[in-house]
């Protein structure tokens, strides 16, 4: 084969591969523009879906998504979204987190401002099917033994399942599971009190 002609189809096919190369990045880049908004109000929707869960039917009129604070620096800022009626404030609505058996357990939690709890939602895990997952709501109505509870209702000390001396169930064979959502409420009930008068301001 003559040689000319063999560069001549290797040119031929590398210019037509960065064609389709330059194509398909640029249907990429429009693709993306495109949907750009349509996916940041899908995914808004969503979390305003889940934060109302943990407050009580009625309780706001405002957008919550349009009244956060960030306390805290870097990483370890907490977003507190914070719900009103009437202009007054009704309830804080923030995430914790702590270590379960498989992983964090991520709970989001509605405050009232006397401190009271308003929810508790598990948002996020990778307990054990059957065993870990009772702490969703969708498979068990234990995490909803939480609303109504503060840092005085029950006493600190008793903030614990009730094999560690607390006041709250534990599940047969998954203790770690409620022993950790339990101290995510906790601290977040420690965290809303720590920054009560930022969070109502």
């Amino acid at each position: 084969m003559d040689i000319a002609l063999l560069r001549g189809r290797l040119v031929y096919q590398g210019l037509s591969l960065g064609l389709v190369a330059m194509l398909c990045s640029a249907a990429l880049v429009i693709g993306n523009a495109l949907t750009r908004e349509a996916i940041r109000k899908a995914e808004a929707d969503d979390l305003a879906a889940t934060l109302a869960q943990v407050l009580p039917e009625g309780s706001a009129d405002n957008d919550l998504l349009a009244d956060p604070l960030k306390i805290g620096a870097g990483g370890t800022a907490v977003t507190v979204y914070r719900a009103r009626k009437a202009g007054a404030l009704t309830g804080a609505v923030f995430k914790m987190a702590s270590r379960g058996y498989a992983g964090d357990i991520v709970v989001l939690m509605g405050v009232a401002p006397d401190g009271r709890l308003l929810g508790v939602r598990v948002v996020k895990h990778a307990e054990t099917p059957g065993l870990g997952d009772k702490i969703e709501v969708a498979k068990s109505k234990w995490i909803l033994a939480f609303t109504g509870k503060s840092l005085a209702d029950p006493p600190a000390e008793q903030w614990a399942v009730k094999k560690d001396g607390g006041v709250f169930d534990q599940f047969a064979g998954a203790t770690i599971t409620p022993r950790a959502v339990v101290k995510a409420v906790k601290d977040g009930l420690e965290f809303f009190a720590a920054h009560r008068e930022e969070i109502l301001r």
